[in-house]
């Protein structure tokens, strides 16, 4: 059974890295939550290292600038690893062609920044590269049923660049790429996944740990945090790494978080998502 906290500090000393989700739990998309801020800053000066862990399709130089605008100091984190970071080297490869149809909005072009790839019309590619939908203010996974069928039967395989499924933007909850992703999939297409819950975007953050700290970072001194009860918290137990579970996010309804959740309703969550986080709280503090 998860252990409910009260704040982030009863249990930091147990730790000697956090790798920190960003929406949902560092901030909305538009604002940072300032409890969340200052328990990293206190984890920080005690010598911790804070590493954002980020779905984000986009490659981490691109997440500091998207900081820097809702006011997330640099100081607060030694480094990031995006979804981005760990599916640009797949596109790289050539594992899904050099022609592919770019489906996404204008926004993540810094995705592509370096990579010998060509942007075609679907009836030319040689594979599918999904960053999020073109509208993600209007659309939902519904609109993409005719691509999808088209795309199945040319047999392409899809490069998805972000596995949440949806994301809080201030008060709206919008559709992202890992909802594509399985609608592909439920339709019989091929998709790929490469940021949380998946081995490769952790690979990459301990890579970035031994760079940062200047040696291995041990799993038992690691805390993953998150809201996504399937993409951080999977992704950390599949890590064998300690999670915190933050429910005021994406899971808020599910378990009537009301600045703690309701542990009857948490419980029941989590039975049913047939996953058990070391700890729970309501928001980050």
């Amino acid at each position: 059974m998860t252990q409910i906290i009260d704040n982030f500090a009863q249990i930091s000393d147990k730790y000697d890295a956090a790798l920190v989700d960003l929406w949902g739990c560092l901030h909305n998309g538009i604002k940072p939550f300032t409890a969340a801020v200052a328990v990293l800053e206190a984890f920080r000066d005690k010598g911790g290292t804070v590493l954002l862990l980020t779905n984000s399709p986009r490659p981490s130089s691109s997440v500091f600038t998207q900081l820097d605008g809702i006011g997330v100091s640099r100081d607060l984190y030694r480094g990031c690893v995006s979804s981005g970071d760990a599916a640009r080297a797949a596109l790289a490869s050539g594992a899904y062609g050099k022609k592919v149809f770019a489906l996404g909005p204008e926004r993540d072009a810094p995705f592509y920044a370096g990579i010998d790839v060509a942007h075609v019309p679907l009836n030319q590619a040689e594979g599918i590269v999904c960053t999020g939908l073109f509208d993600d203010n209007v659309e939902t996974p519904e609109d993409y049923r005719a691509i999808f069928l088209e795309a199945k039967n040319n047999g392409l395989k899809m490069l998805c660049a972000n596995p949440d499924v949806m994301v809080d933007r201030g008060d709206k909850r919008i559709y992202c790429a890992g909802a594509l992703a399985q609608a592909y999939s439920e339709m019989g297409g091929e998709a790929h996944y490469f940021g949380k819950p998946h081995p490769p975007i952790y690979d990459l953050a301990y890579q970035r740990l031994t760079q940062i700290t200047g040696r291995e970072v041990l799993p038992k001194k690691i805390i993953g945090i998150g809201d996504g009860i399937n993409t951080d918290i999977r992704g950390a137990i599949g890590e064998d790494i300690d999670s915190l579970f933050i429910t005021g996010g994406l899971a808020a309804g599910e378990t009537a978080t009301d600045g703690q959740p309701d542990p009857v309703k948490l419980n029941a969550f989590l039975a049913k998502a047939q996953l058990t986080p070391t700890y729970s709280m309501g928001h980050l503090r």
